[in-house]
């Protein structure tokens, strides 16, 4: 079973990265100036937050398998509007809706790894998704952009939406529903509170741990896909450079995630893990911005994939082991807003700080140096908590 929701996992993520190298040029083909072609590959993330977080509430009301299979045909179902866009604001129409179809998939089957997960190894569990999500990044990116280069975007969007059905069908057919309510159990808050639980969550500093190191993940990737692709053109690198190093680092993180290594990830403190991912990481941001030879540089992005191999999957192990049964659907949910947050702001607030890809680089590795202060002051405030509790 847990094989086969890692190839949903896989599923719910090309939804996400078949997208990636097309909308801009499909809104531009529409004759969108250059705010809307921002506005439209930025509202996905924008909206699939408020997704993440509508399906963490639904989750727990009435399990992850409900929801997972309502993302999946909704999902699908928006993929078809894509083909019938023929002017700018319908595709942000279109843009703002899928985020929102989108943002229920993701927390869904991660909820679902979770309960079926060992409660020995959610760590081991954990890195295998990450390689799910690897996979889905290494193979969407290129599915996209040789369909649309053979067949065009139409056949391109067809094709998703039919594979987002099969997803929702091998859902269907594959995860008991009766064994997804065992592991599911529902929450009955009262229908004027649709934010109970969330606050409670919230208190839990384990938990904003994991958020801190999910936001301050994806800010630095949304930092790293603004700036990586300017710097390799203004270098001079060939066209496909900047995405062959961007695969680099995927290569490396699921090379790491699949091997016996993968054992770390329950042996070793999640906190000592995300330290030392997030330094990593922050170091090769550092080092990115210094040099300027292409060999050296995917070699600084392979140590990037390594950090990330590291911090994925503590954070998410962090979660899950500080959250009770009855809460991860809303536990996830936030995480995966926490994310989307991140790219967002990583990509479109650095942005619109500076257009100098190198400062850029080092901002990023500034905010990985805060955010490891805010996580370590988060430790050190629930130790202080334990003691007096001991007292």
């Amino acid at each position: 079973m847990k094989r086969l929701l890692y190839g949903i996992v896989m599923l719910c993520f090309m939804d996400l990265f078949i997208q990636l190298p097309i909308m801009g040029p499909f809104a531009k083909s529409l004759g969108a100036g250059s705010f809307v072609i921002g506005l439209a590959v930025g509202l996905y993330s924008l909206t699939n937050m408020f997704g993440n977080i509508a399906a963490g509430y639904w989750i727990d009301r009435f399990g992850a398998r409900t929801i997972l299979l309502l993302g999946f045909f909704l999902t699908a179902g928006v993929m078809l509007l894509y083909p019938l866009v023929s002017l700018p604001w319908q595709l942000i129409a279109v843009r703002f809706v899928h985020g929102l179809t989108g943002g229920l998939l993701v927390p869904s089957a991660f909820t679902l790894i979770s309960h079926f997960a060992s409660a020995r190894q959610p760590g081991r569990a954990m890195a295998l998704s990450g390689a799910a999500v690897g996979a889905a990044a290494i193979v969407g990116p290129a599915a996209a952009g040789i369909t649309k280069a053979q067949l065009g975007l139409h056949p391109l969007f067809i094709g998703t939406a039919v594979l987002l059905a099969l997803g929702g069908l091998l859902v269907w057919a594959a995860v008991p529903a009766s064994g997804a309510r065992q592991i599911t159990r529902r929450l009955q808050p009262e229908p004027s509170q649709p934010l109970a639980g969330f606050e409670v969550i919230l208190r839990k500093k384990p938990v904003m741990q994991s958020y801190v190191g999910a936001f301050s993940l994806m800010f630095a990737m949304g930092a790293l896909t603004y700036a990586l692709p300017l710097k390799a053109d203004q270098l001079g690198f060939s066209a496909q450079a900047s995405g062959l190093m961007l695969s680099t680092f995927g290569v490396v993180a699921i090379v790491v995630f699949v091997l016996p290594s993968n054992r770390w990830f329950d042996r070793l403190s999640s906190l000592t893990l995300m330290y030392w991912g997030g330094m990593v990481i922050m170091l090769s941001l550092l080092l990115l911005s210094f040099f300027r030879e292409q060999v050296v540089m995917f070699a600084v992005m392979a140590l990037y994939g390594f950090g990330f191999s590291l911090l994925f999957p503590s954070m998410n192990a962090l979660l899950v082991n500080n959250v009770s049964g009855e809460s991860k659907g809303r536990a996830f949910g936030l995480f995966y807003a926490f994310f989307s947050l991140g790219v967002v702001a990583g990509s479109s607030g650095i942005g619109a700080l500076t257009a100098d890809y190198d400062v850029a680089l080092r901002i990023a590795a500034a905010f990985l140096l805060l955010a490891g202060l805010v996580i370590a002051l988060l430790q050190y405030a629930e130790r202080k908590g334990m003691k007096r509790s001991s007292i």
